[in-house]
């Protein structure tokens, strides 16, 4: 368990680190990505981009 919760941390660390990367790249801007304002907070919720980094994500697992 504590294995897992290792993981996640570090994944989580490494995408923290490279979102200002990924976003010059036009990820979290994608017709699929939902983007809005409630109650003066923004809301993100990013479909395509979730969706296009996993595929990439399980084709470098399948190289590897």
């Amino acid at each position: 368990m504590y294995r897992w919760l290792l993981v996640v941390f570090l994944a989580l660390l490494l995408i923290n680190s490279v979102t200002p990367w990924l976003q010059k790249l036009g990820f979290g801007r994608l017709p699929g990505d939902i983007r809005f304002r409630i109650f003066g907070r923004e809301i993100f919720i990013p479909l395509t981009s979730t969706i296009i980094l996993s595929i990439v994500c399980a084709l470098i697992a399948k190289v590897i």
